[in-house]
């Protein structure tokens, strides 16, 4: 839902006098949606890098991947980017072989190994062409890393947004398996006297009672003088009241920070008025700047080097491109007064 939210404020990119290049770029690599699953693989992960590379085969555009932290090894140099490793893996005749792409400034170099030792990059048959990279300008690397939030625990690496949120969805989903689990042992249970079960009319036993609708427990058929045998149904009660305070307090602690209930949908008190709601937004849109404040940061950059890229490419001098990317500013829905605008009919009246 955050990752919806910005990219459907993202405005177009600007790239200037080379808008009608980076059009077909954005087209050909769908660019607001790879930005959306961006920003969600980071926000689930911690981090993640922006890969560019150059297929003919595919098109003639540079081809922009993203891949997640857990694919992703960035090595650092006095807190500055060095290079940027990039894993994938690839299968072999039920082998597994995992591919280091490992991107600097000026330089591409390829590594192909099995159980953390090196193998000849050409045992599969389709990086066999494979050979390091290099380009005389040395002041850029087709690569860009990404994060929302920085990790304590691993310096120079992202943190996850669930970090601190464990333990809080943990005990949301122990709150929903013991009110489910109280629904299906508090299902009506129907005790059938003996004498009133249903029999086989030829042979007068009692037929098998049908686990699905048919289901009943067997009592013993009262021999009391005055009293009656009949069909008793017993159901238990549940506490709907607790269950449902446990299940709203473990959804607002997993949600606190992060963004507001009313975002995704969920129903908050009626009675608030406009501000009170508003208010409780807020969560969502201190979650937004971070993540749109990251962006305007990361995306120039990366269309940047797309350009430079592809100047490498074809042999033409690398120039500066001004690049501009924007947002709009959120506003959810519900907050949006509709105006219609009055009829000639109407502002003579008014006269």
């Amino acid at each position: 839902m955050l990752a919806s939210i910005v990219v459907a404020d993202m405005n177009e990119v600007d790239v200037g006098s080379r808008q009608s290049d980076w059009d077909k770029i954005a087209e050909e690599n769908d660019f607001a949606e790879l930005v959306k699953q961006a920003i969600t693989d980071t926000l689930i992960v911690g981090d993640g890098a922006f890969k560019l590379s150059i297929d003919t085969n595919l098109s003639q555009y540079p081809i922009i991947e993203f891949y997640p932290g857990d694919r992703v090894e960035i090595i650092r140099e006095r807190g500055r980017v060095k290079e940027v490793v990039f894993k994938t893996v690839y299968t072999v005749k039920n082998q597994e072989y995992i591919l280091l792409e490992t991107y600097g400034k000026g330089y591409i170099t390829y590594m192909l190994t099995r159980d953390n030792k090196e193998c000849d990059i050409s045992t599969v048959p389709e990086l066999a062409g494979l050979r390091p990279v290099t380009w005389e300008d040395k002041s850029f690397m087709m690569a860009i890393p990404i994060m929302f939030y920085k990790s304590a625990k691993f310096k120079g690496r992202g943190k996850s947004i669930y970090d601190s949120k464990i333990d809080e969805f943990d005990a949301l989903d122990e709150a929903w398996s013991q009110w489910m689990d109280a629904l299906r042992k508090n299902r009506t249970k129907e005790y059938i006297p003996e004498n009133m079960l249903p029999r086989n009319p030829y042979t007068g036993k009692v037929l098998k009672p049908n686990a699905f609708d048919n289901a009943y427990i067997s009592t013993e058929a009262s021999m009391k003088e005055g009293q009656t045998n009949k069909i008793d149904l017993v159901q238990g009660n549940i506490p709907h009241e607790s269950y449902l305070a446990t299940y709203i307090t473990a959804l607002d602690l997993c949600l606190q920070g992060i963004m507001s209930p009313s975002t995704l949908g969920i129903d908050v008190k009626k009675l608030d008025n406009a501000e009170a709601q508003r208010e409780k937004e807020k969560a969502t849109l201190y979650s937004r700047n971070n993540i749109v404040g990251q962006l305007q940061k990361v995306l120039p950059k990366l269309v940047d080097i797309v350009f430079k890229a592809m100047d490498t490419f074809h042999k033409t001098p690398i120039k500066d491109t001004d690049i501009d990317v924007t947002f709009g500013e959120y506003a959810n829905p519900s907050f949006c007064l509709l105006y219609t605008s009055p009829s000639p009919r109407d502002m003579r009246r008014s006269r």
